[in-house]
């Protein structure tokens, strides 16, 4: 009655720490408020608000959902991180990726389908017949190439 003890909510990361060690299998879908490690296998969806660290060991087949996430090792699947996704040297990635950031470094495996949060997509070659780019003062910019193309075919005409 007196209490000044809070009630957290649940959708808050709790501090409390999950580990599936190493020759640990399971099958199925896990949701936690907490930290997780896994140096085991996972073959279903990893749901949390807080940190997953995949293990050199560790493989997650399915869905997992985070805030940040550090990968030694390998994952297959879709992986929605909202904050980081690091990829250490030792990690090897298949499907669908979503990351606020990526960073990845030399020796890791990347096959995977990747969409920065925030980013809008652009059609690359839909508009073929581009305008030419101008600079400032409306003139052509010295870098186009298509310029330069047509400038090379019209001094070939004419000689």
């Amino acid at each position: 009655m007196f209490s000044d003890k809070k009630e957290k909510s649940m959708n808050e990361p709790t501090t409390g720490q999950n580990r599936i060690n190493e020759g640990t299998k399971l099958k199925g879908d896990i949701q936690s408020q907490g930290f997780f490690r896994i140096d085991g296998t996972i073959e279903g969806n990893v749901n949390t608000p807080s940190k997953v660290v995949i293990g050199k060991s560790g493989f997650i087949n399915g869905t997992l959902t985070c805030e940040n996430a550090d990968i030694e090792g390998r994952f297959e699947g879709e992986l929605q991180v909202s904050g980081t996704l690091s990829l250490k040297e030792t990690a090897h990635i298949e499907g669908q990726v979503v990351a606020g950031k990526l960073a990845v470094e030399p020796g890791a495996t990347f096959n995977a389908t990747c969409s920065m949060k925030g980013s809008t997509k652009k059609n690359l070659g839909a508009n073929t017949n581009s305008t030419v780019e101008k600079d400032i003062k409306g003139q052509n910019h010295p870098f186009d190439r298509s310029q330069r193309i047509q400038s090379v075919k019209a001094e070939s005409k004419t000689e």
